[in-house]
Parts: structure tokens; C-alpha cells; sequence
């Protein structure tokens, strides 16, 4: 691999102007003891970084591009309502598609509000399960993030844990005083809490699978223990499939382990790699929001042409047989030759996969949650992305990641992977 002189000038003249010299932290690569690669173009499953190196990409813009870079379908679809505008702040057709194909493929959903995030979908979805309940308290999970509203940077993975930020500076105490963290996969306590303190929550706002501790499945009866107790105490379910959604089966993870939330929350994906999010569930509920109900949300670029468009190509793609089968075949192939290469070599380590989402643990613990993860010797994961990325491997550069297999991917794109892994791996012992 080529040095990174170009991206090494692109980041000093970053640093000056941006903080960190990034837009998001975990993109800083700190944590990995490295200055960040600057792409400059990408192409089903490969990324190019400004000097010209070639990446086998598993991070596929950290989960939309499901189906690959520049997929011929998505790209068609945007240069065809680009001849339309980029934005009218007004309604589209495309935006009514959009909804019908959510509503349709998701069974909790009757009603859906587009946004321009993974963040404002959750900050809104909660807004308006505070105002339908008329309750303050919201419950999360440690290790799950929701995006970087005042609210919900507690406790939180993603770049929080990566920086090893606890909570944020500029949060009022106020403001999360009625938000409780409570630790994923453990029944007992969330049992505890509700029985206690359940005629005061508002919602229970949960990953169905975490991908911001790494990638954590919940365990066989926590979904159901979620939407029994949430039940019981009339308090509101809200799944943040912001990751999993339409990734992990059409339906989302919900249709996957069959728990159906109140409410929930996209991303990514129904985007088709440009910025998007949205918010839906039971028509009683959603029916609160503004102009129709008195609970307010609003955004200029919400359901804008160029999102929309990208988006019902991805799903379209999604819907034809045996798209998810062929996804689940690559990133089994995937996680089970890294186990075997792990045991040849007597590296501890675990790797959690559901479907296309899966992580490395550098642990020989079985990570059930954020506990768990940070078991995990952080300086062996350094070792392992910076020699991964000298074999030409693109991963997340974070331990508290998921990684993605995309449709791009080729069985021989899997055997590179394996047999940088077998490379590397005898190197960290």
C-alpha cells in the first residue's frame, strides 16, 4: 500500500478547520492509533482512498449500502429526479412511495414520518411517545446508541465508547434525569425496574440488535420480555432499527425474532445511502404528530426527492427472491472461517453475527453486552485494523462497531478476507 500522502495533506488542512478534523468522531481513527484514509471514490464492494488504494469496504458507509457502491439501479434513480430538482420543501410523489413500501414491509407500521437522520428519528419517535403517554421517563440500554440528542448520550456505544466519552459535556443535568440506562440482555433488572418504576416510563427504547457495542444479538426471550412488560405498565416499545432495518430481513429485526414495538425507527438503509431516517408505528400514535395531532416535528429536507429515490431502488432490490439467503450464505462463510483461523492460531477472541452484521471480539468472554464488549483488549484490535488495512481490508475502525456484508461481495471477496485474517492473526499472539 501506497503511503497516504494525499490524505495525510487532505487531514493537516482538516484539522485546521474541522474539529478533529472529521464530521464524525469515529472517523478520526483515533482509536486505532492512525490518521484517517480519505476516500475519493467507491464501487460495489471496493473504496479508493485519495492515493489511489484499492479496499475491500465492510463498512459500506457504517450499514446503507446493502447493496454495494453505485449499485446501477440506485444511481439510475437518482440521476433520473435529478432532472426533477434536489429539494422543494414541499410534498412529493416519491415521499407517499416511500411510506407505502414501509408500512407494507413492516407490520408494526401504519403510519411513517420521514426525517433526515438516524438521530431525529429517535428523538422524535420519543418526543411523541412522551406525548401520546403523557410520562417522562425513557429507558435505554447500555452500549445501545441513538444518535446525539441531549436525551440519549447516556450510556451510549458508538463513538461515545470509542472516545471513551462518559456521557457529554453540554448535556444539563435536567435534561436526562428522566432518561435510565439499564444493562441489554438483563432481564432481571429491567424486570426489577418496571416493577418499581414501570407507572412512570414513557417508552423503552431498544437495538433489537445492537450494532453500536460491536454487534450483540439480544438474548431468546429479552424482545419478549421488552413488549410483555412495556404491556403490562402501558408505557410504549420503540425498536432503533436505524441499523438493522431492512438489513437483517425485509421486515427488520422485528420480523426476524417476531416481537412487534409500538413504534420504530429507520435509516440507512431506506435511504440508499443518502441522509435519511424516519419514524413510525401504530396509527393512534403517530396520528399525535403535528399538523394532525399536537406533539411537533418538522424538517425542510424531510422526504426530499434525491433520499426517496435512492431509497425505493434499495428497497426494490431488496424484495427480489433470495436476496437475503444469498447475504446470509457470504457472512456465514465469513464468520465461521475467522472462528476456525482463531482456533488454529490460539487467538481469543468470539465474533456475534446476525445476517449481514457481525463483529470481532479481541475477548474470550461470549459478549452478551457493553460489559462484555469492553472485556475486549483494545490494543490487539488496533494491531488487527492497521495490519487488516495493510492486506487491503476496510473495517470499522472501532472495537464498539458492527461490520457489513453487502450483496457486492463475492465468495472470493470472503476468501481475501480469510486469508488476511490468517495472515494476520498469528502476528498478535
Amino acid at each position: 500500500m501506497k503511503r497516504d500522502t494525499k490524505s495525510q495533506r487532505l487531514y493537516e488542512r482538516a484539522v485546521q478547520l474541522i474539529p478533529g478534523g472529521v464530521n464524525s468522531p469515529v472517523r478520526a481513527c483515533r482509536s486505532v492509533g492512525r490518521n484517517p484514509l480519505f476516500i475519493d471514490r467507491a464501487q460495489g464492494c471496493r473504496v479508493f482512498d485519495a492515493d489511489g488504494n484499492e479496499f475491500i469496504d465492510f463498512v459500506g458507509s457504517w450499514g446503507p449500502m446493502v447493496l454495494g457502491h453505485r449499485h446501477e439501479a440506485v444511481m439510475a434513480a437518482i440521476e433520473k429526479v435529478l432532472e426533477r430538482g434536489v429539494s422543494f420543501g414541499a410534498p412529493v410523489d416519491l415521499e407517499v412511495d416511500m411510506a407505502e413500501m414501509i408500512c407494507s414491509g413492516v407490520a408494526s407500521v401504519e403510519m411513517v414520518r420521514m426525517v433526515n437522520s438516524g438521530t431525529e428519528a429517535a428523538m422524535s419517535a420519543i418526543r411523541v411517545a412522551r406525548g401520546y403517554t403523557g410520562r417522562d421517563v425513557l429507558v435505554k440500554f447500555d452500549g445501545c446508541y441513538h444518535g446525539h440528542a441531549d436525551t440519549l448520550l447516556v450510556a451510549a456505544g458508538s463513538g461515545v465508547a470509542t472516545l471513551n466519552i462518559a456521557g457529554s459535556p453540554g448535556v444539563p443535568e435536567g435534561t436526562i434525569r428522566n432518561t435510565v440506562s439499564l444493562p441489554y440482555n438483563d432481564i432481571e433488572a429491567f424486570r426489577q425496574f418496571m416493577t418499581e418504576k414501570g407507572d412512570t416510563v414513557a417508552a423503552v427504547i431498544v437495538e433489537p440488535v445492537a450494532g453500536n457495542m460491536g454487534l450483540v444479538p439480544p438474548d431468546p426471550e429479552f424482545l419478549n420480555v421488552l413488549r410483555k412488560e412495556t404491556q403490562a405498565h402501558q408505557s410504549l416499545l420503540i425498536f432503533d432499527e436505524v441499523m438493522s432495518g431492512f438489513r437483517l430481513a425485509y421486515g427488520g429485526a422485528q420480523a426476524l425474532y417476531n416481537v412487534t414495538p409500538d413504534l420504530s425507527c429507520f435509516g440507512k438503509i431506506v435511504g440508499g445511502g443518502l441522509p435519511v431516517g424516519a419514524y413510525g408505528g401504530k396509527r393512534e400514535i403517530m396520528s399525535q404528530i403535528a399538523p394532525e395531532g399536537p406533539v411537533y416535528q418538522a424538517g425542510t429536507l424531510s422526504g426530499n426527492p434525491l433520499a426517496m429515490a435512492a431509497g425505493i431502488a434499495t428497497l426494490k432490490e431488496l424484495q427480489k427472491p433470495g436476496f437475503y439467503e444469498a447475504l446470509e450464505e457470504k457472512a456465514g462463510r465469513l464468520s465461521e472461517g475467522i472462528l476456525r483461523i482463531a482456533d488454529r492460531t490460539g487467538v481469543p477472541l468470539s465474533v456475534n453475527r446476525v445476517g449481514s452484521m457481525m463483529s470481532v471480539f479481541f475477548t474470550d468472554k461470549v459478549v452478551r453486552n457493553f460489559e462484555d464488549a469492553k472485556t475486549s483488549n483494545l490494543e490487539v484490535f488496533e494491531a488487527y485494523y492497521n495490519k487488516m488495512l495493510e492486506k487491503g481490508v476496510y473495517l470499522p475502525p472501532s472495537q464498539f462497531e458492527a461490520m457489513f456484508v453487502s450483496a457486492a461481495h463475492e465468495t472470493a471477496d470472503i476468501d481475501l478476507f480469510l486469508s488476511a485474517v490468517e495472515a494476520v492473526l498469528p502476528e498478535l499472539v
